[in-house]
């Protein structure tokens, strides 16, 4: 999700900005022309699917220490892309003394995407002042009745803040940077190298991949059966809209704006979308429809087409699109093979929330730990290289417990996957229903397997008898929780224990070994 960069002095709005010393950054709203007046005036409210975008594309202005290939260097690890995961990796390893190469294409172009967090999230990393826009609270349409809201503040980032930060974290403390594209891997024992489409060659002890979910350098033992969460979305300056400027819309589920398009609803109620929207003022404003996972992925133009209908019926008028942007996300599947050769971060190497698509803010409380993992390695006297480095950083990062986890998230995405539109609406009354603790937790990927069990029994509680029919016949085993026990031998494991630290041993310690505790 992205954010434009040059100040509106004509847009205002009482929700707090996060800067004290400076004014928001949203694109600049010039007067308009005769032309685009007409333009305007006689179009429909579907439209905007015919305006062109009006951002350009910006570069922040730092001067990078090069990668010069005539030093023929060899680093402590070589980072492949300039993305918010490779650059906060890039930021912790170094500062701690370790010798690091990221290599980008365009590592100084702004990122393509809008990122929305919750305002606490960056708060515990200190990182609350790379947020351009807050909402106090965030509001969640359940259907044309029935409305939640949520006490928890919400969050723009801000490219710019965010990217500069950590690129100016990676120059004070010496990454070096190569302009290039990373085509191919050669391995030897201790040392990796990376070539690169401008015939340069960039050696390192351990080779970190961070270029995305379209990477072909990291290696699967298993189907990859993703589930996808598509949207398309718009920054647009509307004539004007009906949203409260202190709430940011987290899901709106109605589909009121179906009546009059029969086959979508019938579409809509086998795989629904829902509408994402940030109200920046009256007539400035984010808004994304999204389809939260699918398999196979929703049709991009469908989703584009029920955006069309829901603002057409919300009354929207779309005068101006400033930035539009296609978001496509693979969530769940199986892990990367662990451990191999090249180390992975970010949506390579499996951070994006099964159930929900976050990742943004996992992967910056992430990389740290990753970084320590390979600091202990690379940045002690005993240089630790080869294969008890691939395994130590893989299971820095995916020990046994936060690959449980993952699992009962995938669990939840299977789950999401056969559920219509009223069942996913079942679903989100009775989750934001909890306990703040667990529902938050629970987003933002905190709670440990045990309080995961805990929330399970408590959404059960809290739902209605339609919706606890669906968790019944609809929920899907776990997803392969230990590679040792079958689904069947796992649903045996889970209905005889008694206790969340017994759930957490069946994970852990496989059939056998949770079997004779149960005994």
């Amino acid at each position: 999700m992205a954010t434009l960069l040059t100040p509106i002095p004509r847009f205002s709005s009482p929700t707090s900005f996060n800067s004290s010393t400076s004014p928001p950054f949203f694109p600049r709203i010039p007067s308009l022309s005769r032309t685009l007046k007409q333009r305007i005036h006689s179009s429909r409210l579907d439209s905007f699917l015919d305006l062109k975008p009006e951002s350009k594309p910006e570069f922040l202005d730092i001067d990078l220490p090069r990668h010069h290939p005539s030093e023929r260097s060899q680093y402590d690890v070589v980072i492949i892309g300039a993305g918010p995961a490779g650059l906060r990796l890039a930021e912790r390893v170094s500062d701690h003394g370790v010798q690091v190469c990221c290599i980008d294409p365009s590592p100084l172009s702004m990122w393509p995407n809008n990122y929305g967090v919750w305002v606490d999230e960056f708060e515990s990393m200190g990182l609350e002042d790379t947020l351009d826009k807050t909402w106090p609270m965030t509001t969640v349409y359940v259907d044309d009745r029935k409305t939640q809201y949520l006490d928890r503040p919400y969050g723009r980032v801000s490219r710019k803040r965010l990217k500069t930060r950590l690129i100016e974290g990676c120059v004070s403390h010496g990454v070096k940077f190569h302009e290039a594209k990373a085509l191919e891997l050669e391995h030897q024992e201790f040392v990796s190298m990376v070539s690169c489409d401008d015939g340069c060659e960039v050696k390192g002890s351990l080779i970190v991949d961070a270029s995305g979910f379209t990477s072909n350098f990291i290696e699967y033992d298993k189907p990859r059966n993703h589930g996808y969460q598509i949207a398309h979305g718009i920054l647009a300056e509307v004539q004007d809209h009906p949203f409260d400027l202190n709430k940011m819309v987290l899901m709106d589920w109605r589909d009121s704006h179906m009546g009059s398009e029969p086959y979508m609803r019938a579409r809509n109620d086998k795989v629904p979308t829902f509408l994402y929207a940030m109200p920046f003022s009256s007539n400035l404003i984010f808004l994304e429809e999204t389809s939260l996972v699918s398999r196979p992925v929703l049709p991009y133009m469908e989703v584009k087409r029920r955006m069309v209908a829901r603002l057409r019926h919300l009354g929207i008028r779309v005068k101006r699109v400033f930035e539009d942007e296609k978001c496509l996300i693979p969530m769940g599947g199986p892990l990367p093979r662990i451990p191999q050769r090249v180390m992975a971060i970010g949506g390579t190497a499996g951070l994006v929330h099964p159930s929900t698509g976050y990742m943004v803010a996992r992967t910056m409380a992430l990389a740290p730990v990753l970084a320590e993992a390979i600091v202990e390695c690379l940045g002690s006297t005993r240089m630790i290289r080869g294969k008890q480095l691939y395994q130590r950083v893989w299971n820095g990062l995916w020990p046994t417990e936060r690959r449980c986890i993952r699992e009962f998230y995938s669990f939840g995405m299977e789950t999401l996957l056969k559920l219509d539109l009223n069942g996913t609406r079942r679903f989100f009354d009775a989750f934001f229903d909890l306990d703040p603790y667990y529902w938050q937790g629970f987003l933002s990927s905190r709670l440990s397997l045990g309080e995961l069990a805990l929330l399970s029994l408590s959404l059960f509680g809290h739902a209605s008898n339609l919706s606890r029919l669906d968790i019944v016949t609809k929920c899907p085993l776990p997803l392969d929780p230990n590679p040792h026990m079958s689904h069947l031998a796992w649903a045996n494991v889970v209905i005889r224990a008694d206790s969340p630290s017994m759930l957490s041993e069946a994970f852990s310690t496989g059939y056998e070994g949770s079997t004779s505790m149960l005994k």
